[in-house]
């Protein structure tokens, strides 16, 4: 008698637990497939760090086969699911398509950027979900310091020292806390002109950083935040982003060639494709994490509308802890569905948050017991190296080597602005040359294009865009002899992109609705 097979679409922080504990609980008894477009679990809490050359890249990434014993890796992403013949359609690295079939199917895909209809935002801005985003981000940071060092033109010199950062929740406020640490120790060896130094303004329309979490935590941050530097401007937010600057909400104009998107998360738009109830694009599960009609179906983490059973009437909201809790919670249920054990409805327990704000600096209320400073600092980065599931030696020796040598700061022009745009529905990978716009994918919805398939020109001369030619990790000049290979070959049967064009965005179809404000 064949095996059952459980098939996982998406590894976050929901996908890759269920399967670590699937592996742990079938113990060959069933197939475990986790359908993927990248080979690693992706530890998103460690980013900012990331983007700040605190860590190096593959330090916050963790190999799923490496990890994951009895699981069997697929590397694609899922475009169509056939929930009746039990089937998902999926597009492999390369664009070739696949069919998985399944007996159980859960649907973990996360999140994506949350797009605003704010003129200029998408063209201009540049998101934070994933690894690409990150790296881009260090390399954009790092270019503009050196340029403005280089230039005698102060207005220049500003603008590029200027750097915008939208939404001061979790991720927004690591990114400006970090960030301004970062580019302060650039320019401590490479000095700007006489009274200038870089600066970072945090944005957001609420009127606290941090305003998801406890008053107290929130203090503090914003004291730390505004001590190091950081402009912080509760109550604003951007109405309007232009190849110059952008245009904020209270009238001023702000110039600058950088433009942090971190305004929040919409649930991946694989959710909306499948037609069945939604919960502002969060498909609607029960307590048990099952789909209500199609007890084959499972979801949790940030695309699944989980029920709050702490708080009737509600539900979970889309965080870290929550998919991991509830990763665990649907590998249990799907084996009871199996006849192994009793179901479980999921419920949680607050144990407190932890946000990293450099250096030895954090906000913290572990157990509901609110820290700050060196304090916080230690509890945070324990609760990263506890929460992660590899790679806890690395990430602390590159700690210890931060605290006691210089950072590098050297871009290494490895992600092109054009390969990370904000409008994507898979930030975890960098767009590369391929299929051109307007040639339908066989195995999306409707013709669309594959998520990891490019689109259609970038946005030029945009804040963040790629660096000025002649300039390092730049194009060459015109007229100017072009030595090397491109990174990426494109298809036998493609022209590869011209010298002032390179392959653009695959546009999403979640677009904003009304309410989403």
């Amino acid at each position: 008698m064949s095996r059952p097979r459980i098939v996982i679409v998406g590894a976050g922080f929901a996908g890759y637990r269920t399967a670590q504990t699937l592996s742990r609980t079938a113990r060959g008894r069933a197939e475990i497939v986790l359908l993927n477009p990248t080979d690693y679990f992706l530890y998103l809490p460690l980013l900012p760090q990331v983007a700040a050359g605190v860590l190096e890249p593959r330090r916050v990434t963790v190999s799923l086969s490496g990890t994951l014993p009895h699981v069997r890796l697929v590397l694609g992403e899922a475009g169509r699911i056939d929930l009746d013949a039990r089937q998902v359609h999926y597009t492999g690295p390369e664009g070739e398509g696949g069919t998985l079939s399944y007996d159980r199917l859960v649907l973990a895909a996360g999140s994506v950027n949350k797009l605003l209809p704010i003129p200029g935002v998408a063209e201009h801005a540049h998101g934070f979900r994933g690894l690409p985003e990150a790296l881009y981000l260090r390399d954009h940071v790092t270019r503009q310091v050196e340029l403005a060092a280089a230039t005698d033109d102060p207005k220049r010199c500003s603008s590029r020292c200027t750097f915008v950062v939208v939404g001061a929740g979790y991720t927004g406020t690591e990114v400006a806390a970090h960030g301004q640490l970062f580019t302060d120790a650039q320019v401590a060896k490479q000095p700007l002109r006489t009274g200038m130094r870089p600066r970072w303004i945090l944005l957001d329309i609420a009127d606290r950083v941090l305003p998801e979490l406890d008053e107290r935590l929130s203090r503090t941050a914003d004291t730390v935040l505004r001590e190091r530097g950081v402009d912080v401007r509760m109550g604003t937010s951007v109405k309007e982003a232009t190849p110059d600057g952008v245009l904020l909400t209270d009238g001023e104009f702000v110039e600058t060639r950088t433009l942090v998107w971190c305004v929040g998360v919409r649930p991946d738009p694989l959710a909306e494709s499948l037609g069945l109830p939604l919960e502002r694009g969060r498909l609607l599960v029960d307590p048990h994490l099952q789909v209500p009609g199609r007890p084959e179906v499972f979801a949790c983490g940030d695309a699944a509308a989980v029920p709050d059973l702490e708080k009737p009437g509600s539900y979970t909201p889309m965080t870290a802890q929550h998919a991991w809790r509830q990763g665990k919670v649907c590998a249990h249920n799907i084996a009871a569905s199996f006849g192994d054990g009793e179901r479980r409805a999921y419920r949680h327990k607050d144990l407190g948050f932890v946000v990293d704000l450099g250096g030895v600096k954090a906000a913290a209320n572990p157990l509901g017991v609110n820290l700050s400073g060196v304090a916080a600092g230690a509890v945070t980065r324990g609760y990263h190296l506890a929460a992660m599931p590899g790679n806890r030696v690395r990430v602390a020796a590159d700690w210890l080597l931060d605290a006691v040598l210089p950072r590098q700061a050297v871009q290494l022009g490895l992600v092109r602005s054009w390969s990370v745009p904000l409008d994507t529905a898979s930030p975890e990978v960098a767009r590369v040359p391929g299929r051109p716009e307007g040639e339908p994918a066989k195995t999306r919805p409707g013709g669309e294009p594959a998520r990891n398939q490019p689109g259609g020109e970038p946005a030029r001369n945009q804040p963040g865009g790629e660096p000025a030619k002649n300039q390092p990790g730049g194009e060459p000049a015109k007229n100017q002899p072009v030595t090397g290979t491109p990174d990426v070959a494109p298809p036998p049967d493609q022209p590869g992109p011209g010298p002032d064009v390179a392959p653009g965005p695959v546009r999403r179809t979640d677009r904003f609705t009304e309410g989403d404000a």
